[in-house]
């Protein structure tokens, strides 16, 4: 377990997406959305989801007997290693929990407890980029 700082770069703020390239191209069907690929294990339930643009998908997941999440980027389609990265964050406690690397399928899986606490989260393929910002509270106590 860490203390959120530089390394967590990502959670400075927003929900960013960013994309590489020079010119527009041609209208092509969309990739499909790479499916979540259990990588958490037994009792993790995909909670939430976002696209990392048209090379794949950070999944947020939760196992409630134990009151972990888990975070794993998913990319569409393996293939050569490329740059990827995942983190999930307690917001309260700014304690984290990351990974990163060239991969040719997946970053994570990353575990983190905040059983009824905020989180943050978010992953990386290459160039596409995206985070979310204190969600999945659960039921917090007066």
């Amino acid at each position: 377990m860490r203390i959120a700082g530089a390394a967590v770069a990502l959670a400075a703020g927003g929900v960013l997406v960013t994309a590489t390239g020079a010119a527009a191209a041609p209208a092509k069907a969309p990739a499909a959305t790479a499916a979540y690929n259990k990588a958490c294990g037994t009792g993790y339930k995909v909670v939430n989801q976002i696209d990392l643009g048209k090379v794949g998908t950070t999944y947020l997941t939760y196992n409630s007997t134990t009151g972990k999440n888990c975070a794993v980027t998913v990319r569409n389609t393996p293939g050569p290693a490329v740059y990827m990265y995942v983190y999930v964050l307690r917001d309260d406690t700014r304690e984290y929990a990351d990974d990163e690397g060239l991969y040719r399928s997946y970053a994570g899986p990353v575990y983190l407890a905040a059983r009824g606490h905020c989180v943050s989260w978010g992953g990386v393929i290459g160039g596409e980029s995206a985070n979310r910002y204190g969600t999945n509270c659960g039921r917090l106590a007066p």
